[in-house]
Order: structure tokens, then sequence, then C-alpha cells
């Protein structure tokens, strides 16, 4: 048996994502946009479905929607050669923001013990450091 057709709000709602986003991605060209039937509404299915969950799930692991329009369009033989290089890319993109997250974690650790440090009714540090930035 067929699954019935999906209406654009029920296609949203079965990705955990709004209408309004489904209508970005397919602005995007991430999604296709169904035609619509003469006085009716479009009509998604599965696949649809799918690649709207494809498209959530790179998200999640922190790919751009411009990543994921070059990954929706890899196919053939060397598909997984061309996705590894993307995905390793990424990889190297997660670990400079988390080394630049580790500094800035070093950085208000310390201005945390300056605050603490400070004499009461004194200056503060981290407003001297905000204001000097």
């Amino acid at each position: 048996m067929a699954a019935s057709p999906l209406t654009i709000s029920k296609l949203a709602a079965s990705a955990g994502v709004h209408v309004e986003t489904v209508r970005y991605y397919q602005r995007r060209r991430l999604l296709p946009e169904p035609q619509r039937p003469q006085g009716g509404f479009r009509h998604y299915g599965s696949a649809d479905v799918a690649r709207l969950q494809f498209i959530r799930r790179a998200q999640a692991m922190g790919f751009t929607l411009d990543e994921i329009a070059g990954l929706l369009e890899i196919k053939g033989k060397r598909a997984c050669e061309q996705t590894r290089q993307l995905t390793a890319l990424k990889l190297v993109d997660v670990r400079q923001r988390l080394d630049a997250l580790h500094r800035l974690e070093v950085d208000l650790m310390s201005l945390i013990a300056e605050c603490n440090q400070a004499p009461g009714g004194g200056s503060c540090p981290t407003l001297e450091l905000l204001d000097r930035s």
C-alpha cells in the first residue's frame, strides 16, 4: 500500500522543521518544489521526506547549506571519495573551532579569576578588557 501524499505542513512536521524552512530549502534548490495541481495543494512523497531528513542530519553534522547542496549532487563511482574529502575538510573546520573554543574557555577562566581577585569597588577586569577590545 502506497503512502498517501503529504502537504507541505505534514512534510515539515515529518522532519521537525517549520513550513518556512521547507520553502527556504526549495528556494535554495535543496528540495524540489512539486507542481501545484489546478486549484489544489502541492503534494510531497517519501523521497521528499528522505531528502529533508538528509539535509537536517547533514546540518547536525555541521555542514553548511552550500556544502549540503554539494553532497546532494555527489553520485557515481567516486561518490565515497568525494564525500570523504568533504567530510575531512569539515573535520579540520570542527577541530579549528574546538581549538578556538578551548582558547576562549581559558580566557574566560582567567577573567573569572581576575574578577575574584579584584578589590571591592574597584574596576572590573572583564569590563576593562571589553572596553579595550
